[in-house]
């Protein structure tokens, strides 16, 4: 059985708010093309669908009519868990008439497990799946004590039993997965992961992890990773998309699983080409080099994020003409020589426009502010004066 692992894909995610509806087309299109490609068949989604609990209808529009084309409208089976970000009931609203077409929607977690007929595949598939397991969604409090480690110590026990619970009736005779959506100990994070249980108490640890499995799917880290130590292959598939400027220059990808009954889990990476990469800009030698860079047409196609040396902040007028001959380039972040100046006098011998240079000067490593932006200043300086003595 060969069988497609993908995982945290945040419909809905925008990036200094602009949206990414586009890229996850993309991204939708090119899952399709691998299923048929390497003839997978089953899909197995480890959580989060979309960034939010209230996603935007054109997200949940994309969701639907991609996965009846990932189904192939019914031939392939495909099995979805809520993640930390996903709205479970919301999700989870269309199961009935989504598993008539043999699309399988877990949001809350359940102590059954799904087992699902695979046409070609003489063994039915067997899955553990376990939405992300809170507190709240598990209708349950793990310990009273306010202490890290062992509300720590509870989760991951819960989380332990569940899964005992969950695979207790798999046999050799099926293939036998576990998914989750979920912190493991020792997992590689980046900062595109916004949960606060992220290196909290809410973590599981790797041997915890069940072993009457072939292969454990997970979902909620944002690069792609195996986890050591775990009973049986257990592995994050990553992200489709990067989502901070953190996953810069990290290839993402799919995991093509292929497993016979009995047998350890053979994985391999697919490489995604969907989705703008994120690329940090270091332009250490002033505009000049920035306009030297759109003029080759450095990194079109990607999502910017510029460091540029300069003397003096760049004119409104000056950024106005960057990002319009470049629409991808999200932030310019001046980067000034260090300010040298001596201790800045007393503020009672100090004049308001002065104390505003200076402070400027201070927020900015040493740029001075010109004139237009400081008579906005003393005009709003002004106008609180004026109000305050009416």
């Amino acid at each position: 059985m060969r069988l497609l692992h993908t995982a945290d894909w945040h419909i809905g995610r925008t990036i200094e708010g602009r949206d990414r509806l586009e890229e996850h087309e993309d991204f939708f299109e090119e899952l399709v093309e691998i299923c048929n490609e390497e003839n997978i068949d089953a899909v197995l989604m480890a959580g989060d669908v979309f960034d939010s609990v209230n996603p935007p209808a054109k997200g949940e529009e994309l969701f639907y009519e991609s996965m009846a084309r990932l189904s192939d409208y019914g031939k392939r089976p495909v099995i979805i868990i809520s993640g930390n970000h996903d709205h479970p009931e919301r999700l989870a609203a269309a199961r009935t008439v989504l598993k008539k077409h043999r699309i399988y929607i877990q949001g809350y977690p359940t102590m059954e497990p799904l087992r699902i007929s695979i046409d070609g595949c003489k063994e039915p598939l067997a899955v553990a799946g376990l939405p992300y397991p809170s507190e709240s969604r598990l209708k349950e409090s793990f310990t009273e004590s306010n202490d890290e480690l062992q509300l720590r110590e509870a989760y991951d026990e819960k989380v332990t039993d569940i899964f005992n619970i969950l695979t207790e009736s798999f046999t050799d005779k099926e293939i036998r997965i576990a998914m989750s959506h979920l912190f493991v100990a020792g997992g590689s994070s980046t900062e595109s992961e916004r949960p606060i249980e992220v290196g909290g108490a809410y973590t599981v640890r790797a041997t915890q992890l069940p072993a009457n499995v072939q292969y454990t799917a997970l979902g909620h880290l944002h690069r792609p990773q195996d986890i050591k130590n775990a009973p049986a292959r257990a592995r994050y598939s990553g992200s489709p998309l990067a989502f901070s400027f953190s996953e810069a220059g990290y290839a993402k990808s799919v995991s093509v699983v292929d497993i016979k009954a009995g047998k350890v889990a053979d994985v391999k990476d697919v490489y995604l080409r969907s989705g703008r990469p994120l690329v940090r800009w270091k332009a250490t030698e002033g505009l000049a080099q920035v306009h030297s860079w759109i003029d080759e047409k450095k990194d079109n196609l990607a999502w910017i994020e510029l460091d540029i040396h300069v003397d003096d902040t760049p004119s409104m007028n000056e950024i106005h003409k960057i990002k319009k001959a470049y629409p991808h380039l999200l932030t310019i972040r001046p980067i000034f020589p260090e300010n040298q100046s001596e201790t800045l006098p007393e503020r009672k011998h100090v004049a308001i426009d002065e104390l505003f240079n200076q402070f400027y000067q201070r927020q900015t490593g040493g740029a001075t502010p010109d004139q237009e932006l400081t008579r906005l200043f003393l005009d709003i300086v002004n106008e609180e004066e004026e109000g305050g003595s009416s």
